[in-house]
Parts: structure tokens; sequence; C-alpha cells
């Protein structure tokens, strides 16, 4: 979640730019990154290094680290790139200097091990999210929440096709299908970022990278950028503690996932927790000095013809993790994003009544209701719209939602800023709605704080787990 400015700040110039750069909103130096190499022999040489690096690996591979492997990588791109630069001194052209073999090799070992030619981009500090319309038109969101081009990331929209083809296929332990079968790719990087891109389907290949900058992130450090109010975060912080289920809302790109982190950045240290995520986002299982005890489960797609049950071979769900996870002796069940039939999981993670925390996308917090109610539907023709009203309406105590705004900026960039709007708690009841909300904390119109409104009687104990109750009813009644 990145820091929310005050109205004035979109005027204002970023973070100064690293000294080699040579100036902030251009980035220069990204821009300058490979603009003098051969990509296409790069791409060509990865190709021969992957097969020769198969081949030697054999049997080892899975006793064999991945830096392990990297190593025997490296020494086999060595190996290429002297066969090929004494074939080009033979041919008369002109040797390269170890300035330019240094940069080839690196570009292969990024190609063959990490991200290509995106591999610069993730690895700046600068870069938030990675946004990629095609193989030259790539838009890149700062840490400040500025939105600004970006290099060209292949020299052809196929070419992008073909290493996210490759990427896809690498993991040995969770590879996923990216074909014109399979048009859609969803992906965990090696280092927390989640690429999700598709092809065929679209006019040009499209991805986006999402960075969690983020990871050891609290509620007082969401205090600290804007986000939330410090009377907000004392209420979440004792929710939590009191385990109180809760769902996270709001658009694509709002911060959700860093505002679940400082969720559960207050979690009691001791607690067994269980995560149950499509693809590793909330990175718990590495967290140590906040969470020792953590279980993390990750879905697997599968492939092939469906059976009767509509299962594909290799395919592994949430539901089913969620299933076997009742006999780890779980403090806690966290259920990640809910975009369909997730929404199951952690249903059922909430009823057992482990104070469970999930997001989902909607417009707003009574909003995520409908959407999960249509997500609830999805399963199956034996989930009616009553059942799922009933279910969501007696499973989930709290609703926060984050509030995405994007500013155009005069020189045609834009920012964007974000900030908790709502926050509302959830109870079965009205019988046209099957459910009733109380707004506790709301936004004003124009506004980037939410300030007190309504504390149902049953939340008055949160009180005994820290929150601040005397100083939530002063500030309402000083706003009525």
């Amino acid at each position: 979640m990145s820091p929310t400015p005050d109205p004035g700040d979109a005027a204002r110039p970023g973070p100064p730019a690293e000294a080699s750069d040579g100036g902030d909103l251009d980035m220069p130096r990204i821009h300058r990154h490979g603009a003098d190499i051969d990509w296409g022999l790069v791409t060509a040489l990865r190709g021969q290094a992957s097969d020769r690096l198969s081949a030697a690996l054999g049997d080892d591979r899975g006793r064999l680290s991945s830096e392990a492997q990297r190593e025997r990588g490296r020494a086999i791109i060595l190996d290429l790139l002297n066969s090929e630069h004494d074939e080009r001194v033979s041919a008369g052209q002109e040797a390269w200097n170890a300035a330019e073999q240094d940069s080839l090799a690196k570009a292969i070992d990024d190609s063959l091990f990490g991200l290509g030619r995106l591999q610069p981009l993730v690895d700046d500090h600068r870069v938030e999210n990675i946004l990629i319309f095609g193989c030259d038109s790539v838009f890149l969101e700062l840490t400040d929440g500025r939105l600004i081009p970006g290099p060209p990331v292949a020299d052809s929209d196929q070419e992008l096709i073909d290493f996210l083809v490759f990427l896809a296929s690498r993991s040995e332990v969770n590879a996923r299908p990216f074909s014109e079968a399979q048009p859609r790719l969803h992906l965990r990087l090696d280092g927390g970022a989640r690429l999700a891109a598709a092809a065929w389907v679209t006019p040009r290949p499209s991805v986006v990278i999402r960075r969690h900058r983020l990871r050891q992130v609290t509620l007082a450090d969401l205090v600290d950028r804007g986000t939330l109010t410090e009377l907000a975060a004392s209420f979440l912080s004792a929710a939590v503690k009191s385990r109180r289920s809760i769902v996270v809302s709001g658009a694509q790109g709002a911060g959700k996932t860093t505002l679940v982190r400082a969720l559960c950045a207050e979690i009691p240290k001791h607690e067994i927790i269980g995560t149950f995520e499509t693809e590793y986002e909330l990175h718990l299982h590495e967290l140590k000095d906040k969470h020792p005890y953590v279980f993390p489960w990750e879905a697997r797609p599968g492939s092939g013809e469906r059976a009767a049950d509509g299962s594909q071979a290799g395919e592994f769900t949430l539901s089913q993790a969620l299933f076997d996870s009742f006999r780890f002796d779980l403090s806690r069940q966290i259920v990640g994003e809910v975009r369909g039939q997730e929404v199951l999981a952690m249903l059922k993670a909430m009823e057992s009544g482990s104070g469970s925390i999930s997001t989902t996308h909607a417009k707003n917090a009574e909003g995520a209701i409908g959407k999960l109610v249509t997500c609830a539907m999805e399963a199956g023709p034996h989930i009616t719209h009553d059942y799922a009203v009933r279910a969501i309406a007696a499973s989930i105590d709290i609703i926060v939602h984050v509030h995405l705004e994007t500013t155009p900026l005069a020189d045609g960039t834009a920012q964007r800023s974000r900030w908790v709007a709502e926050i509302l708690t959830l109870t079965p009841g009205e019988r046209d709605k099957g459910y009733a909300v109380q707004q506790v904390f709301l936004a004003p119109p124009g506004g980037r704080k939410v300030e007190p409104r309504v504390l149902p009687d049953e939340y008055r104990d949160l009180a005994a787990w820290g929150f601040a109750l005397e100083e939530f009813y002063g500030q309402s009644e000083a706003a009525s």
C-alpha cells in the first residue's frame, strides 16, 4: 500500500533519484538498461543453456539447491559466451570487451533464472507495480504512487509470449500451463511478486506484476502513512485479537493485501496460523520474527480433461487444503484473496471461529457482500442466493474498505493514493436484504480520514482488547 499524500502532494516532486539516474520522472537509468544488448542472441543462448543445464543436472535436480543449480547454469553460460566470442572473432567481427561480456552473461542469467528484461524493473526499489500492454507499451507504478512510462520488455509480442511460456513451465514445484488452450497465467515469482498474464484472448499479451514492498508492516505503519486513523487502527487491532472475522475490500491495486499483512501483525505470536492462497502473497511463513508458527498452503491448477467431478489431474484446491488443515492444530485459518469459489473455503474458515481474514474486490464495503454472494452462487446450483446471504452474514463480522484514487498530473503521468474509507459491521437480519450493516467508521465526502459513527453494543467488549472506546464515543459525540 503506497503512502497516501495530502491533496498538495500531486504538485510536489517524489523522493530523490539515485545519483546514477540523472533524474527522477523519466528514470533514465532504467530506460538505458539493456539498450545495447543483442536480445535475440540472449534468447538463443538462454535456450541452449536451459537444454545443457537440464542434461547436466539429470536426476540431481531435485537434490540440489536452487543456488547450486544456478552456479552450474552460470558456468554453462560463460562457456557458451566464450564459444560465441571465439566464433565472432573467427568471423572477423569485433570482439566483446569485458563489460559487454558481463552484461550479456547477466542478461542470459536473468532470462534463465530470473525475469529476463523485466528483472531490473523488479529489482528497482522505486517500482511498485509493472503494467504491460504489449512488449513496447510498459508503465511503472512507483512507490510514491506515480504512474510513468517504462522501457520495452521484449523486441516483439511473440518474444514476450515465448518468455512467459518458459517462465510458467520453469517451476518444478508449482509449474503453470500457458498456451492457446490455457490463455491465462497466474504465477508467484521469486521474491514474492505476483504475475498475472493473458495472451491469445487479448489483442496483445497483457501482463501485470504486483510487487509487495511492504512485507513487515503494522497498523501503526499505516497510521503514519495516512492510510487510516489511530482510532480506527485501535478498533481493527482489537477486532483481530478478539478473533472477529474480517474481509478487506477495495479495487484492484488498492492495497488490500498490505492491510491484511498489517492486520495479521496483530495476531499474538504464539498462535499457529494456516494460510490458504491461490498464489502466495501474504508470505507470513517468511516472517519468522512475527509469525514463527505458520503452515502455508498454495493451490495448484490441474491439466488435461476434467473428470466427472469437474477436477483435473494434479489439481489441488483451497477447499481441499482447508479440509486437510483441520488436523494441523491451527489457531487461525486465513484465506487470502477471494475472486470466485475460494469464498467457500473462506466461509468454512470463518465458521470455525478462528478469526479469519480475507480480501475481495468491491466498490464499497456493502458492495463486498453482493460480490461474495455472487462468488458463492458460482460454485453451483446447490448454493442459492438466500443461503449465500445467510452464510455470509453469519460468518463475516467486519468489512474494511480501502479506497483507491488516481489523480492525473500536469506532465501526463498520474498519481495513485489509497486510504481506508469505511469500516462496517455485518450481522444477520433485515427481512428484505437478509443482513444488517452498521457503519462504525466512515470518511466524509472528499475526506481521507475515517470518522467514528455508531458502535454496535456487541463490540463494546473490544475495550478489553485495547480498543480506545472512550475516545471513540468522545469523537463521535463531537462529530454529531
